[in-house]
């Protein structure tokens, strides 16, 4: 372990700044950044954080330095196209041009708030998100990150309705801060952390039957639920999209028993399921839902809630910072750019873009499944929220092992590559799908000959 030491401190903080200050790196520069990087994750950052990432590869990595459009380069100018999409965050493409000029506006004007005057662009923000969210969705409340998003969402289904106990469901993922990971539905994940929030309960996603049983069971025995917990999509446990009606079954029931129902819209909402928000393709209005990943238009990082009228009660309005008070939570840089991402959005229909990009993703998906049936066993999605399903992770991680060294990026990994989701920008063009398509048909056809499939 390193002794403080300021004057080391001092010169290496000008050495880097250097690096980010130049308008070109010199190769000597660029093989040092590499070297550092990989000593800086394993003595600073976490040793394991490397192991199973596909960009690290014989003491040498591929470290990311530029982006644009649909696609990232490494510090060499090795160029990948970007299926992986950040889980979400790039819908409207990498340094979206007409986002990162709003951004930069706002940065020669103010970056962050006084925290007392009346911050203008946040309220604009609010008032703009509540005319592109479904029903009477009204109120809103700006935070920094997905899981804090749904602690806000939790804490308001108890203030609203009183209860104390949620019901989620199994394989859901909503974050992995304690309250995000106590509604989460994968032990993995939850073991470590064991014990958690003690009123949750897990039913089986997609069944509404279920959801009733536990929620009529609870009250039956004297306790009262305050919110049901549902992303309309589930996204990490392998993009499961629910039976028809369920949502609205659902909705049906929360209303029948007094119960706030949450939809997580962070990975599913502004666009990338091809409707601004997934539960719009259902006709169904949640009591509060949350929102994230591609709202801050891939240039700032951006969530929060937005809730109903009826959920916005006296507590809140009596005592504004009973729910929070994130320091960073709406600032100007972050509320800039989502009000460009939406200005984006809607100028370019990216819903629809996403849908029609999606289904042509589909349409040549199925014709490598009917190709390699022994190793693409299933193919589904919505919008540009795809997913690839292996017999076993090995195979998985084969394939997109594979497309990583043809420099196309998936989201899989060593860990969890059974189900691959591709989630790709919506700029991302019908000449480089042709050529993810093609690379595919490569990859899985080394997955075939590898696995003797």
């Amino acid at each position: 372990m390193t002794a403080c030491n300021k004057e080391l401190a001092l010169k290496e903080a000008q050495r880097v700044v250097g690096y980010i200050e130049k308008a070109e790196l010199s190769k000597d520069d660029k093989d040092r950044i590499v070297k550092d990087s990989i000593a800086n994750f394993n003595e600073n950052v976490n040793p394991g954080w490397l192991e199973y990432r596909k960009s690290v590869s014989d003491n040498a990595a591929f470290v990311e330095w530029t982006d644009s459009v649909d696609h990232f380069e490494d510090l060499y100018g090795t160029q990948f196209i970007d299926c992986l999409g950040g889980f979400g965050i790039y819908t409207c493409g990498h340094r979206n041009p007409e986002i990162l000029k709003t951004v930069k506006a706002q940065l020669d004007r103010y970056a962050l708030h006084s925290q007392e005057l009346v911050d203008p662009l946040r309220g604009y923000l609010a008032n703009i998100l509540a005319m592109i969210t479904p029903g009477d969705l009204q109120y809103a409340f700006f935070t920094n990150g997905g899981a804090e998003a749904v602690e806000m969402a939790l804490k308001l289904a108890r203030l609203a309705t009183g209860g104390r106990w949620y019901i989620s469901t199994v394989g859901a993922f909503h974050g992995k801060s304690m309250g995000a990971i106590s509604m989460g539905g994968k032990g993995a994940y939850r073991e470590d952390y064991a014990p958690m929030i003690q009123q949750v309960q897990h039913v089986k996603y997609g069944d509404a039957d279920a959801m009733e049983a536990a929620i009529k069971n609870l009250q039956a025995v004297g306790e009262k639920v305050a919110g049901v917990i549902i992303e309309p999509i589930q996204g990490e446990a392998g993009v499961i999209i629910p039976p028809a009606g369920y949502l609205k079954a659902v909705r049906e029931i929360c209303d029948k028993y007094g119960v706030a129902l949450i939809f997580d819209e962070i990975q599913t909402g502004m666009g990338r399921t091809g409707t601004m928000w997934r539960c719009e393709a259902d006709d169904v209005t949640p009591d509060i839902m949350t929102y994230g990943k591609a709202f801050g238009g891939g240039i700032m990082p951006i969530t929060g809630i937005i809730a109903r009228p009826w959920c916005w009660g006296e507590k809140l309005i009596e005592n504004p910072w009973i729910l929070g008070s994130p320091t960073f939570g709406g600032n100007p840089l972050a509320c800039s750019a989502a009000l460009s991402t939406i200005k984006y959005m809607l100028e370019n229909d990216i819903p629809k873009v996403c849908k029609e990009k999606g289904d042509y993703f589909m349409e040549k998906l199925g014709i490598l499944m009917e190709k390699y049936p022994t190793v693409l066993k299933a193919v589904r999605g919505a919008g540009l929220l795809i997913a690839m399903e292996f017999p076993e992770a090995e195979v998985g991680y084969k394939v997109t092992k594979g497309l990583f060294e043809r420099h196309v990026m998936t989201a899989g990994t060593l860990v969890n590559a059974k189900t691959v989701r591709i989630e790709p920008p919506a700029t991302l063009s019908y000449e480089h799908i042709d050529e993810v398509i093609s690379k595919l048909d490569e990859s899985l056809a080394d997955a075939k000959a590898e696995f003797q499939l």
